[in-house]
């Protein structure tokens, strides 16, 4: 972001020829790709605008101007918000979320949505009503998932930045697969206002970027109480910037909970992150053992939890007010049924399942109140872990990116690869992936960083100095021109 506002600032270069470029970058690749479900038709006359205000009143932030992907799961007013899903056909937004509102008022220009798995629900971007995204890295992998479009977006060079969502990784494991830096901030950080709801009370919205100092001046410009979350917390945004300039690795506390770190993960994986913490302690990080006596339960707390509050979340979308329905019949019920069967696609339906049996009369007390005082002991773990260390390390993912069809006729296998990120979602802390350097297949690693409360300022200072060691380079798609099409 700082190379570009200097080039725009020193007329280098005009906003709309950066904006025409990953525009036309955007419809070279993206046939092959599949990072995106839209372009913006109104992103050149925006930048026009940006461009002629500019020259009169010169540029108001490092964000005037700077191209950025959303996640098709937020809202921006007049334009389609489909969440990957059918039963969305033909919906166009009625607002703008309070995150992209924010860019836009410092001058961001949208190029377009990104592809995701269907309402958010995946680890692979493959559970899409309109097809996978693919990783740019090795095109017959996924680029995870729920967020995997926004990741494989900047990996690719389609866009120098781009938002997510994350309920239990969707942000983190996907910057893993695809080897950019992707941050979940602090629950409360950030309004949720205009993203489409999957469980309430783990969703954040997040960047992907390429480097920590762009992540953080997109948290610092989202940030911030808002009137249309009632959860978004009266903190100053910018605190997150002096954390930022004020951290210093010499000694930095790195808590290490071993017991993450044994069976299921692979042995690459374990190595790439050894390399890191030795690379740590010689610039003076000192590390500390600690216990997360709980944190193995979390996938089971998770899967109850969020299944539930998404049985809830998707009931408003049956047919009548917006989006599919289905014509086969006129009696309400049937209509109701039809519309949610044609409209909903397999994974989405399987989690309504799981959370209404949750939540059903003489079960809720032994799963959902049960996983809700497990989720409350898990924070403690992390609240206790905390006063012994200033964060935490694990991996992001227990495996590289896998092949497409490896784990979709195993759901559990596919829940697993969330093992690892699912807990600073049920503790509401933040967490980031950052790449650490590529596998003997030439395959992104992440390592993930987790901090108490709103320390994300930091995390990002800890994962800058990472990636100027173990930047994973350019994938091979980024140098790739494809031909025209491919964009819906």
């Amino acid at each position: 972001m700082a190379e570009f506002a200097a080039g725009r600032d020193e007329e280098r270069f005009t906003i709309e020829e950066v904006t025409r470029y990953f525009l036309e970058r955007a419809r070279e690749i993206d046939g092959t790709l599949h990072a995106c479900l839209s372009l913006n038709d109104n992103a050149i006359n925006r930048a026009r605008q940006l461009d002629n205000r500019r020259r009169r009143e010169g540029a108001l932030s490092p964000f005037y101007g700077f191209p950025v992907m959303i996640k098709d799961n937020l809202e921006i007013k007049g334009s389609p918000t489909t969440c990957a899903s059918r039963i969305l056909e033909g919906y166009r937004s009625l607002r703008t979320a309070t995150a992209v509102r924010r860019l836009l008022s410092l001058g961001a220009v949208v190029l377009g949505k990104t592809n995701l798995d269907e309402f958010a629900m995946g680890s692979s971007t493959e559970n899409s009503a309109f097809g996978p995204t693919k990783n740019p890295w090795d095109l017959r992998r996924v680029p995870g998932g729920s967020s995997g479009g926004s990741a494989a977006a900047v990996a690719a060079g389609i866009a120098p930045l781009a938002l997510g969502s994350d309920t239990g990784g969707s942000i983190r494991q996907p910057a893993a697969f695809c080897g950019v830096i992707g941050v979940k901030p602090t629950y409360g950080r950030i309004s949720r206002s205009g993203l489409v709801a999957f469980a309430s009370s783990l969703d954040q919205i997040g960047p992907f970027a390429t480097g920590a100092e762009d992540a953080l001046e997109c948290l610092v410009a989202m940030a911030g109480r808002d009137p249309l979350d009632m959860t978004t917390v009266a903190r100053d945004p910018e605190e997150m910037r002096r954390e930022f300039d004020q951290t210093t690795l010499s000694g930095l506390r790195l808590g290490i909970p071993e017991a993450l770190f044994g069976d299921g993960l692979d042995p690459e994986i374990r190595e790439r992150i050894g390399e890191v913490r030795q690379r740590l302690g010689s610039s003076g990080v000192r590390e500390e053992r600690v216990e997360l006596p709980h944190a193995a339960s979390g996938i089971n707390v998770y899967y109850v939890l969020a299944t539930s509050e998404a049985a809830s979340n998707l009931c408003r979308f049956d047919g009548v007010r917006y989006g599919h329905r289905t014509a086969k019949t006129g009696a309400l019920r049937e209509m109701y049924e039809e519309t949610r069967d044609e409209g909903f696609g397999l994974e989405v339906k399987r989690r309504i399942l799981l959370g209404t049996f949750a939540l059903s009369a003489g079960y809720q007390e032994a799963f959902y109140k049960k996983a809700r005082k497990v989720q409350a002991m898990i924070r403690r773990d992390f609240l206790e872990a905390f006063t012994r260390c200033d964060l935490l390390m694990t991996p992001t993912s227990p495996t590289p990116p896998f092949a497409f069809g490896e784990k979709t006729g195993d759901p559990l296998s596919m829940y697993l690869s969330d093992i690892y990120t699912i807990t600073a979602n049920l503790a509401g802390l933040p967490a980031l992936s950052v790449p650490a350097g590529r596998d003997k297949n030439g395959l992104p690693v992440g390592v993930h960083l987790i901090g108490p409360p709103w320390s994300e300022g930091r995390l990002l200072k800890v994962a800058g100095e990472i990636s100027r060691h173990y930047d994973p380079g350019l994938p091979p798609l980024h140098a790739m021109s494809a031909g025209a099409g491919g964009v819906r």
